[in-house]
């Protein structure tokens, strides 16, 4: 590294906006991951079942299905600080009210109110990012974010696990970070993103004109793949393989879960080096692969202690798949609506998020757990015919942050 770039990302490591990006990115991976291990302990005390219990995903993801593009829409308009302060306080208050749930039904509500807090949250750091850097500067602040959300990733279902061991409320109890947050973006944040030169429908018409690229299709349809597997197979239910078949408690589970995310954490710190070498297009065909391959695994595993490949191998896809996909998109994103262009990523990827559990829960009522897995190895398997067949590499060697359009 030459000593103009290391002065480069001092100065970039002392600038407290990017601190406040870090604190909106752990916020916004904080929702799932830090009570998944709870699950089961969930289910317990709420009398619900294996398949029910899939519903704390669902309604924590649908609300932004929905409203995620008008929040990109209004930030876009009149700034980010409008729509995230709000956000993270209504995340905060709802998230701990599900710790006070009396009834399944009673927190769901909460979930469902918490997940419209963090509707807009995923999109817009992603947004800061790209309005307050550019060139090196901005790679460097997505790499740094990126290893931010994996430590988080990694480190929640530990905390949750080892929280939901005293009780099954306390993990929920984690949402009152966001209240911090919440302030140092209203009072140390700078401000940025509000567009008086276009205006709401100009913003829509940019939008909606980018999206029926070809280039960015196959993206979508690769994210919206990933989280099906990753919220269905992974995180909902493995976590009942682990439980019923191999009777882990709910510390065990979010051990386990870390050492995933703690594999996706160092293979993301590694994506710069390994695009010097390989096409993105090239890292998320292997990635798809990985996915396959794993969730054809995971039925036939009979020793707990064999879960370490299949765990490793899941962590280390996470680490080249997903940053590939957001860095390619995000390069087609222009300035002038990035956050609203974002927005139909997040809500891409929440309706993944949702479905997954949902779906994977109904192999799960009609057939066998076991089955889960194939049906997740199915997405991959369409995942893997996707990024072969409609991802070009070419399409993505001249990605221009001012620019989308079709070849």
């Amino acid at each position: 590294m030459s000593t103009s770039a290391e002065r480069s990302n001092l100065h970039l490591l002392s600038d407290v906006n990017l601190y406040i990006i870090f604190g909106i990115t752990l916020t916004a991976v904080m929702g799932v991951s830090s009570i998944a291990p709870a699950f089961p302990s969930i289910a317990d005390a709420m009398d619900v079942s294996a398949q029910q219990i899939g519903l704390l995903i669902t309604f924590f993801t649908l609300p932004g299905i929905f409203i995620t593009p008008i929040l990109g829409l209004l930030a876009d308009r009149f700034g980010r600080k409008i729509v995230l302060v709000p956000s993270l306080f209504l995340f905060g208050i709802a998230g701990t009210a599900c710790a006070f749930a009396t009834s399944f039904e009673q927190m769901l509500f909460f979930r469902a109110l918490q997940g419209m807090g963090s509707a807009s949250l995923g999109a817009l750091n992603l947004t800061l990012i790209g309005d307050l850097y550019s060139g090196n500067k901005r790679a460097t602040a997505m790499g740094y974010n990126g290893s931010v959300l994996s430590i988080g990733t990694a480190f929640y279902p530990a905390v949750g696990g080892a929280l939901a061991v005293i009780g099954w409320h306390y993990p929920f109890f984690l949402s009152l970070l966001a209240i911090p947050v919440g302030l140092f973006v209203l009072t140390k944040l700078e401000k940025t993103g509000s567009n008086g030169g276009l205006n709401m429908s100009e913003i829509f018409s940019n939008v909606a004109s980018s999206l029926v690229s070809k280039k960015v299709i196959p993206l979508f349809v690769g994210i919206f793949l990933t989280f099906i597997m990753l919220y269905g197979g992974y995180i909902t239910f493995f976590t009942i393989l682990l439980d019923e078949k191999f009777g882990q408690n709910s510390f065990w589970i979010g051990i386990i879960l870390s050492g995933s995310s703690f594999m996706t954490a160092y293979a993301s710190s590694q994506l710069g080096k390994l695009t010097t070498r390989f096409s993105e297009v090239g890292l998320i065909r292997t990635a798809a692969i990985l996915y396959l391959s794993i969730f054809l695994m995971l039925p036939l595993v009979e020793n707990i202690w064999w879960f370490i490949i299949p765990v490793i191998i899941f962590g280390a896809a996470q680490g080249i798949n997903i940053p590939s996909i957001l860095n390619l998109l995000t390069g087609y994103a222009d300035k002038e609506y990035r956050a609203a262009f974002l927005s139909v990523n997040w809500v891409v990827m929440r309706t993944g998020q949702a479905l997954g559990p949902y779906l994977l829960g109904l192999v799960y009522a009609g057939f066998s757990l076991d089955a889960t897995f194939y049906a997740a190895a199915f997405a991959a398997g369409l995942f893997v015919i996707s990024s072969v067949f409609f991802m070009k590499e070419e399409w993505y060697i001249t990605a221009d942050a001012s620019m989308l359009e079709d070849m």
